[in-house]
């Protein structure tokens, strides 16, 4: 039994993290089949009263609804995953996310009940940001702790590869049917990729079932070390690290809606793109996404920390403008091009944050601190992106008022995330200087 232990645990960190980027993967999904379908469809089906403009701020104000309830589910699933268990929560994030997505495809629009329909879009959003609230930070956190020592980062990873998955799923979804004739796709077609959210969960709670519980968590369980409060804890304990984290995620969440979210409907409607044409680019950039993301975890695990950090954030600060220029030009391969080179920096550095996360929290308040920091951050900054970059851009008539938001974003989580992994090797070397002082 014993010569097998290490087989045996192999066995199951592989599969914590092949589920871990099942789940996240179908989660995201979800949660990006929104983004899109508010900046092509939402506006006009749910607030169709208003102006153009007005339309697509609403739909935008809706998409940040979700957003604005991730701190909610990252408190209350972040509680269920430290009190009772990683997989257990992580199952509950999957089946409400599929339920919400499923049931929006089958909401019946303002022309057909009014107000309620917008009101219950809302709701079904808000209900969505809850379950992405406490997804992701159980999946990161049961992949890094089934992973060998060492390799937290690497591992946290298989669920950092469910974002540019799920958002190649949805773009993807969406990319098919906005080849519908624009009455089908106004009346039904915008609704197929929300139904497909019931087939992609079915597949995810079976994969996620087969998972054993965390080795830590269930360490922490045999030593009757459960935190009574973790949210208690976490705020009174390790304020200065939550800001951190928050502000270590800034660009790497953001980035994403500034490439799919604004500039889908900044080039539609300000450029002159077809929505299939640029659905097209955006479709080849997450490829890039998908493909590169791995070696920033590879990159976080062979060099220096800081070093890894500053070479993968730094140059979205020059990739960033050029990607706007170049989509500015109207051109579908310059665009294409920009958005890919674009994607590079923010996804090397995605890959690596959620482990180094990870390592900052103690196992106690793990799922809490690195949920709260992230979910905080995506109410913050993520989801204000779209509907602040279309403020921006009608205000000032200038694409560049967007592109300075987001070298701002990039410059806070540089700043945050060097502090962040500073802290974390003065915690290192702590703990490595008193578990040398108790051997002698």
């Amino acid at each position: 039994m014993t010569a097998n232990a290490p087989e045996n645990r192999q066995g199951q960190a592989r599969k914590a993290g092949i589920a871990s980027f099942v789940g996240t993967t179908i989660e995201w999904y979800d949660f990006y089949a929104y983004s899109t379908a508010a900046a092509l469809v939402l506006g006009k089906v749910f607030f169709p009263t208003t102006s153009a403009l007005v339309g697509t701020l609403a739909a935008f104000a809706s998409f940040w609804v979700g957003f604005l309830a991730r701190p909610i589910g990252g408190i209350v699933f972040g509680h269920l995953g430290d009190k009772v268990g990683r997989k257990k929560t992580l199952i509950a994030t999957l089946m409400l996310m599929g339920c919400c997505t499923t049931c929006m495809g089958l909401l019946p629009t303002y022309g057909q009940i009014g107000v309620l329909a917008p009101v219950l879009l809302i709701v079904l959003r808000l209900l969505q940001g809850i379950a992405m609230g406490g997804e992701w930070g159980g999946a990161v956190v049961l992949s890094s702790e089934h992973a060998p020592k060492g390799k937290e980062i690497l591992y946290a990873a298989f669920a950092q590869q469910g974002s540019p998955a799920g958002n190649l799923l949805a773009t993807l979804a969406f990319l098919i049917v906005s080849t519908l004739p624009d009455h089908q796709f106004m009346t039904w077609g915008w609704r197929v990729p929300f139904l497909f959210s019931a087939l992609l969960v079915g597949v995810g709670l079976f994969i996620r079932m087969s998972v054993e519980e965390s080795p830590a968590m269930q360490e922490l369980k045999d030593k009757k070390q459960i935190a009574k409060l973790p949210i208690g804890e976490v705020l009174r304990n390790h304020k200065s690290l939550v800001a951190m984290g928050v502000g270590a995620c800034v660009i790497a969440l953001s980035a994403t809606y500034f490439k799919t979210t604004f500039a889908l409907s900044w080039a539609v409607t300000s450029i002159g793109f077809d929505r299939t044409q640029f659905l097209g680019v955006i479709t080849a950039a997450i490829v890039v996404q998908l493909i590169v993301q791995p070696f920033g975890a590879v990159l976080a695990t062979k060099m220096d920390l800081k070093k890894a950090v500053t070479f993968m954030l730094v140059p979205e600060i020059v990739a960033l403008p050029l990607m706007f220029s170049l989509i500015a030009t109207g051109s579908v391969k310059l665009a294409m091009i920009g958005m890919a080179l674009a994607s590079i920096p923010h996804s090397l550095y995605y890959a690596a944050m959620a482990g180094i996360l990870a390592k900052s929290f103690p196992a106690q308040v793990r799922y809490t601190g690195i949920s709260l920091s992230y979910q905080i951050c995506g109410m913050l900054f993520a989801g204000t992106t779209p509907i602040l970059g279309q403020y921006l851009l009608s205000s000032t008539g200038s694409i560049w008022s967007v592109v300075a938001l987001g070298v701002v974003h990039v410059l806070i989580t540089l700043v945050c995330a060097l502090m962040l992994v500073g802290r974390m090797h003065q915690e290192s070397a702590r703990s490595e200087q008193n578990a040398t002082l108790v051997s002698t």
